[in-house]
């Protein structure tokens, strides 16, 4: 007993005629007439009577009449669901997202929701190291991190480059590395990730030291340090964006050779859902705009 032969069955039961059950299926009489002795003789059970031209169910035959309607309409919802979430329509989306944000990605996380409704989304913070390893270990699909990172076993696209900033609680015009240097300053990460070696890499390229005090991934606590005085920061443009305030002033580096990268990473040769591959497009469609 196959999904086939009880369509067949539900067909034969509702007309209560064999032929008008085969037109209904677009098929000849015979086959069909076939199924239904061969269903019967699985069963070992009568499922119609006939009177006259038509037929009946009989009283084992209603049984497997309710139980096929609901097992066949449970197969097409299960096909329906299977459809919807092929096209992205339905399903989970687990992603991860840089401690060290852009602007406007609550704004894509909006857009996407309001898109696709049924989609469940599942969103981590966390640092860009941390979210590479909870993709390599299928914990996350995809990450929105910033390079530099090691990321060999996984796809990069790269959706944005921006440069870095000096922060501080004072209104400068403008100001150099080397003066940079002589200023306290909180590191908007820590030893061994990628802005933290940027950063480092700015002022040795420039043979100057890097005076800095502290070091913090928490951008929140950070721009609150640099507003009570602590220190200054350089960080991304769009960090000050997300972060920044009103007591607090961001100025270009006049000679820095400094950018963050940003992107979105996924395991590599491994499958992308669908739900993926939309907020992917929504991603690059929404930077490929702001850099226009």
């Amino acid at each position: 007993m196959d999904i086939k032969q009880l369509r067949y069955f539900l067909a034969i039961a509702e007309e209560k005629n064999i032929t008008a059950a085969a037109a209904r299926l677009h098929m000849s009489q015979p086959p069909l007439s076939i199924q239904l002795k061969q269903l019967e003789d699985e069963l070992g059970v009568k499922l119609f009577v006939r009177t006259g031209k038509s037929m009946e169910l009989t009283d084992k035959g209603g049984v497997l009449y309710k139980r096929a309607l609901d097992l066949v309409n449970s197969v097409e919802e299960i096909k329906n669901e299977i459809k919807e979430t092929e096209e992205g329509i339905k399903g989970e989306l687990a992603l991860g997202m840089n401690t060290s944000s852009l602007s406007g990605f609550s704004d894509i996380i909006h857009s996407f929701h309001k898109k696709y409704p049924l989609v469940s989304l599942k969103i981590i913070q966390n640092d860009s190291v941390y979210l590479t390893q909870m993709v390599k270990a299928r914990a996350i699909e995809i990450a929105f991190v910033r390079l530099p990172l090691e990321h060999r076993g996984l796809t990069y696209q790269p959706l944005l480059n921006e440069p870095f900033s000096f922060v501080s609680n004072r209104k400068t015009h403008t100001i150099s590395l080397e003066e940079i240097s002589q200023v306290p300053l909180i590191i908007p990460s820590t030893e061994g990730l990628g802005i933290y070696s940027t950063i480092l890499e700015a002022f040795s390229r420039q043979n100057l030291r890097l005076n800095h005090i502290a070091e913090c991934s928490d951008m929140n606590l950070l721009m609150k340090l640099v507003k009570e005085g602590m220190g200054a920061t350089i960080v991304p443009k769009s960090v000050f964006d997300v972060y920044g305030d009103k007591h607090l002033y961001s100025t270009p580096i006049n000679d820095a050779d400094m950018t963050s990268s940003l992107g979105v990473i996924w395991l590599e040769n491994h499958y992308v859902s669908t739900p993926a591959k939309n907020f992917i497009g929504l991603l690059t469609e929404f930077y490929g705009r702001s850099q226009r």
